[in-house]
């Protein structure tokens, strides 16, 4: 939850390519204060079944930018070998972006949804609601 001083920070994650939620994407949270400042890692999380992260951790007082890694490999590996159960690799790897990375700007006081639009050839983020 964000307070006065801190700001919040959601996500959910949709494969495009299956129009479902991305269940199990590791997904690793930073924070920083000023645009030079030292990234300090935070505790990190995985999707859940619905897609949703709902248990980052609160952010710092003072945190101006935050960053949001996205391990989007793993997932498409795994989808990959469900998929091809049987049949040879296409590819040595499960998704064109091994990782995915989101850097923003926050103000004390707002949270901060940001939704990943996935697919193993390209993806789109926004600030949602």
């Amino acid at each position: 939850m964000s307070t006065e001083t801190t700001a919040s920070v959601s996500t959910h994650i949709l494969d495009t390519s299956i129009g479902k939620p991305a269940e199990g994407v590791a997904i690793s949270l930073s924070a920083r204060t000023g645009l030079h400042g030292e990234w300090a890692a935070l505790r990190g999380s995985a999707t859940d079944a619905d897609g949703r992260c709902k248990d980052l951790p609160a952010l710092p007082e003072g945190t101006t930018h935050v960053r949001l890694d996205f391990e989007t490999e793993t997932y498409f590996s795994k989808k990959q070998a469900e998929a091809q159960q049987d049949a040879p690799r296409v590819r040595d790897s499960g998704a064109f972006f091994p990782e995915v990375t989101i850097t923003f700007a926050v103000n004390p006081g707002e949270h901060y949804h940001v939704p990943l639009l996935l697919n193993p050839f390209g993806y789109s983020v926004y600030r949602g609601s």
